[in-house]
């Protein structure tokens, strides 16, 4: 449905510099499916958003909506942005203050050169407000809305034009944490129930696990993975990955030779010789970084009868969550990070055994500085 292709895009900031933003990236969207463009502040995912809107000009690179070009710099193509036909709903959600949530969502139906009769218009509209649970504030003020009921007003702007893709900037990082969780399932139900192709841009990594069918992670400019968030979130492919979606504790380690099975290594570690999982071949002797993450180490006060990855360590502290309590247990001079049920009370000071399946601890080839 929509195809980026070696997407470069430059813009100079306020001394002259050249900024590039997003550096040959590329990814495939498929009809009716969510992607998501996922990266911390000045990764290059709102300037790649804002490429594929038109209001930016990239300075190389195609890309494609159902199989048009709406932009190539080898053809020399860049269609308008408001020529493109794509919905879109950024950050701040520019509801008209003066309208009603009828009028606004009729807005850019009234202002299209379609020239839509007027029974049309609301009959369009009335049925994406019903869509975004709106109907029976149709004749409210747009300024008397909550800021989730905004958030769905811009939503069902964008929704009414029916475009074939729809561009998600951030749209729920003004709304307070509990709304926020609430709307994604909103946002999540939408998009399956309209089956609408949307192309999504967040720094918050839980938001990108919870809406996606597929995640793509940046850094300065540059597509550092893609795929599912399962696969993403449990197959890092470099220590970047691993850092910045949810919590890991890395340790560095040298191989020592192949494991029990295919893709599954001896390394030799801070805390002990663990047997790891390697997407890459693995030559003996060569420098790597193990990321496992806290849920996978497994704390009991008895030794595990059987298994590889046992070690032995002290509790240093440990933090109640409620449903969940954070354990730091020194092993050897490192410290890791564990998360437990409540049940488990180890109190601090005292001796506790650490299990780490060998199919969690994830041996990466990049190095910390």
């Amino acid at each position: 449905m929509l195809n980026v292709n070696g997407l470069c895009t430059e813009y100079p900031d306020e001394r002259g510099n050249v900024v590039r933003a997003a550096q040959d990236v590329s990814f495939e969207v498929p009809a009716g499916k969510l992607f998501t463009l996922l990266g911390p502040s000045g990764c290059g995912k709102t300037t790649t958003l804002r490429s594929i809107a038109g209001l930016e000009k990239p300075r190389s690179g195609e890309i494609s909506v159902g199989g048009a070009l709406i932009y190539s710099s080898r053809s020399n193509v860049f269609i308008p942005p408001n020529q493109r036909g794509l919905g879109m709903v950024f950050q701040s959600y520019a509801i008209w203050p003066h309208m009603t949530v009828f009028e606004n969502a009729a807005f850019p139906l009234q202002v299209s050169k379609s020239r839509i009769p007027r029974k049309e218009i609301a009959n369009k509209v009335l049925r994406v407000l019903k869509v975004v649970a709106l109907e029976d504030l149709a004749e409210r003020e747009a300024t008397k809305l909550s800021g989730g009921q905004q958030q769905r007003l811009a939503l069902a702007r964008a929704l009414v034009m029916e475009p074939p893709l729809l561009l998600l900037d951030e749209p729920l990082s003004n709304l307070d944490a509990k709304l926020r969780e609430r709307m994604r399932f909103e946002l999540k139900r939408l998009q399956r129930d309209l089956g609408i192709t949307t192309v999504y841009v967040t720094h918050d990594q839980s938001e990108a696990l919870a809406l996606s069918h597929s995640v793509a992670v940046m850094d300065r400019g540059r597509i550092q993975q893609t795929g599912a968030p399962r696969e993403i979130y449990e197959r890092p492919a470099n220590q970047f990955v691993a850092d910045f979606i949810g919590t890991t504790n890395f340790l560095q380690a040298t191989v020592a030779a192949n494991g029990g099975a295919p893709g599954l290594y001896r390394v030799s570690s801070e805390v002990g010789d663990l047997e790891v999982r390697a997407t890459d071949t693995l030559q003996p002797g060569s420098q790597v970084v193990v990321s496992v993450r806290p849920e996978d180490i497994h704390l009991s006060e008895r030794r595990p009868a059987a298994g590889s990855n046992v070690l032995e360590g002290t509790v240093d502290t440990k933090v109640f969550l409620g449903e969940s309590v954070d354990f730091r247990v020194k092993v050897k001079e490192r410290v890791l990070q564990s998360r437990a049920h409540p049940s488990l009370g180890t109190r601090v000071g005292h001796p506790i055994h650490l299990s780490l399946d060998p199919e969690k601890c994830v041996a990466l080839k990049d190095i910390p500085e």
